[in-house]
């Protein structure tokens, strides 16, 4: 699903932001992303959205050689990624229904089909309720789920979540944890980085631990490991 291989990011100020990743993510694996600001998470993301390419070593995602691919393919590979942000990067002038709707209309998804799906994953996130509800109306916890709905719409074999919670009060975490554990177990593949030791510890899934641009630590049923 996505493996790196002696994957290096050197910046052109000579900052080194990963140096010999080696890692293997599996389909359907639930992995939590850690380590200290400035660790080296955010690129090892940039990484697999392709936002940024390695200057060293081998990277697949999905199949896909990221490494050797024509920009004019990096749309088809982002089109199987789902991403969640902390800050949820809703449009504030659509509705819930056309936030999520938005993603399926970008690929040229037929009407009927996307009104079923929006539906069914504003039911998955539990906001059906608020399908004419614009984004200034809803909670930050609301607006997250939001965010995950519009991640999960057009069916990714990955999801990439960068600091969802870190927004959010300790209730509201655990709600939306609970979402991201159902994608999950249909078989979507979780990759997040965070800071939320607390999740973390309780839900003990595999932890991916990176320090100074390097995995320290890689535990199938891993815990935090910090203290903040």
């Amino acid at each position: 699903m996505i493996y790196m291989s002696e994957v290096s990011k050197v910046y052109s100020n000579g900052s080194v932001a990963l140096a010999d990743i080696t890692v293997d993510i599996q389909k359907g694996e639930f992995v939590f992303i850690v380590g200290p600001s400035g660790a080296g998470k955010s690129t090892f993301i940039k990484l697999i959205l392709r936002e940024e390419l390695p200057t060293s070593g081998r990277l697949v995602v999905n199949g896909r050689n990221v490494v050797e691919m024509l920009s004019k393919d990096v749309p088809y590979l982002r089109r199987g990624l789902g991403i969640v942000f902390q800050d949820y990067r809703l449009l504030p002038n659509k509705t819930v229904y056309d936030n999520v709707a938005f993603a399926m209309q970008v690929v040229e998804a037929p009407h009927r089909e996307m009104q079923k799906r929006v539906h069914n994953v504003l039911d998955l996130v539990g906001l059906r309720h608020k399908v004419r509800t614009y984004p200034s109306e809803l909670s930050g916890g609301e607006q997250q789920r939001v965010a995950i709905a519009r991640a999960i719409v057009n069916n990714p074999v990955i999801v990439i979540a960068d600091e969802p919670t870190g927004n959010l009060d300790p209730d509201t975490s655990w709600e939306i944890m609970k979402v991201f554990d159902t994608v999950n177990k249909a078989g979507t593949t979780i990759i997040m980085a965070t800071h939320d030791k607390t999740v973390v510890d309780a839900l003990r899934k595999r932890v991916i631990a990176i320090e100074n641009g390097r995995i320290v630590r890689d535990q199938v049923k891993g815990v935090y490991g910090y203290e903040d």
